[in-house]
């Protein structure tokens, strides 16, 4: 028998068990009822044989020779990836490039995308990496990555052209709302390690601000320490913004530290195992500490559950734009020992029972980015303020080598006025946290656990 024919047999004996397997399954979970077992065999044998015919044409007819284990390569690809934006086939590269990726450093831009009505879009830049320190934004539509055009891109293969080694160039092209324009940015790669968690103490104020950049492995835990190196605050800033999620029982976990009782967010699939709520743990050490969540177009799955679970328990004031609607669960199933498949197998929703996917989460206060206004009735910036932001611009320009002082080192850890004064968004949740006090009824005297 000729070698590529018995490789087709293999292949469509290989699909056809794929599916047949798959109707079983689906059956022996309870998902798949079919009303007419042998009409749907039928369908199944019409389909493999669509499928293996045009596999045929193409082996005889395509202008390029193309063995049969790409052409089957291509067509799964194909399959997948019309399905939704976040399912792909993993091929070994891809899938070796995934393993790197989980292990969180790589040399890249530090750039988070999805694809958002049908264009390749920045959910967010990470703090502190080349696309941040570039000016990328969320909500830029990525045009171009080097000379490719992203029309038709997926997002694994946009993420692997901009990844590379350290220290290596790259230029980027996009579409931002608001400018006439495309624009070029050019950017060198680098090592991305991003901090998940810092907290700052916001200036005379009792409020504590707490920044969560991604979900990593590491988030409740370094949230927990925070707070509890801060014993006496009587408001909390919870900054999701530019977060584009990462895991889900990081999340969970983060959200059991606010909330005490109830779901905090459920999953729903087509098998029994991806049916699944997760429900408040009853401890919840912060339950009645006031907070306000930031978010904006840049929050996105992980940083969307817990912005909207505390959204439905009342738990907090949510302050911001839109959120990105990525509420989908996607698992990557082996299907060899070097290729895989990232399938979306369900989505999220939240405790009132609305769905994240395609619709994220509203504010309940609208806050639009930019600086604070000041009023025409005065001089807002004080005299002192003046002087010191005058002398820190001097100490730039005339001791570039000079060493961060004690003072520098102390002020890093303080959110302060001048922060505040460049950040509506951030001056309206301090606002909304001081009003929250001022009206409730019961005094929250510090943060302690209850």
């Amino acid at each position: 028998m000729n070698k590529k024919y018995f490789f087709l047999g293999v292949g469509i004996a290989f699909v056809w068990a794929l599916l047949a397997f798959s109707n079983v399954f689906a059956i022996s979970q309870g998902t798949q009822k079919p009303q007419n077992p042998q009409a749907d065999r039928k369908q199944r044998a019409q389909a493999i044989e669509k499928f293996s015919k045009t596999l045929s044409i193409i082996e005889s007819y395509y202008v390029d020779e193309v063995g049969v284990e790409e052409i089957v390569d291509k067509a799964i690809d194909g399959l997948i990836s019309n399905l939704d934006a976040h399912s792909a086939y993993l091929d070994e590269k891809k899938y070796k490039e995934l393993k790197i990726q989980t292990k969180g450093e790589f040399g890249g831009l530090g750039i988070t995308v999805g694809l958002k009505d049908g264009a390749l879009t920045v959910i967010a830049p990470l703090d502190d990496t080349p696309a941040q320190r570039a000016g990328l934004k969320s909500g830029d539509v990525i045009l171009k990555i080097e000379n490719q055009s992203t029309i038709g891109m997926s997002i694994d293969d946009a993420v692997n052209l901009m990844r590379g080694k350290p220290k290596t160039p790259i230029t980027i092209s996009i579409v931002r709302k608001g400018e006439g324009k495309p624009m070029e940015f050019k950017l060198v790669r680098d090592i991305i390690k991003v901090k998940s968690v810092y907290a700052k103490k916001i200036e005379d104020t009792d409020y504590l601000y707490l920044r969560v950049n991604s979900f990593d492995e590491n988030v409740t835990q370094s949230a927990s320490a925070a707070l509890k190196e801060h014993t006496k605050i009587k408001g909390l800033v919870l900054d999701l913004r530019n977060n584009p999620g990462g895991l889900l029982d990081q999340a969970v976990d983060l959200s059991n530290l606010f909330i005490k009782d109830g779901v905090i967010v459920s999953q729903k699939g087509k098998v029994n195992e991806e049916n699944i709520s997760y429900k408040a743990t009853g401890k919840a050490p912060y339950s009645k500490l006031p907070i306000v969540a930031l978010v904006n177009a840049g929050t996105a799955s992980a940083s969307e559950i817990v912005s909207g679970a505390l959204q439905d328990h009342r738990r907090a004031i949510v302050v911001g734009e839109e959120t990105f609607g990525k509420g989908s669960v996607q698992m990557v199933i082996p299907i060899s020992s070097n290729e895989a498949i990232k399938l979306t197998t369900a989505k999220y929703y939240l405790p009132s029972g609305r769905t994240i996917q395609a619709v994220g989460v509203k504010p309940d206060i609208i806050v639009h980015p930019g600086s604070v206004p000041q009023s025409d009735g005065g001089l807002e910036i004080k005299e002192a303020d003046l002087r010191n932001h005058l002398e820190n611009e001097l100490r730039k320009i005339d001791n570039k080598g000079e060493k961060p002082t004690e003072s520098k080192k102390e002020s890093q850890k303080l959110i302060s006025q001048s922060d505040i004064a460049d950040d509506i968004q951030l001056k309206s949740a301090i606002d909304a946290l001081t009003a929250w006090n001022i009206l409730s009824a019961e005094k929250t005297p510090s943060a302690k656990a209850n």
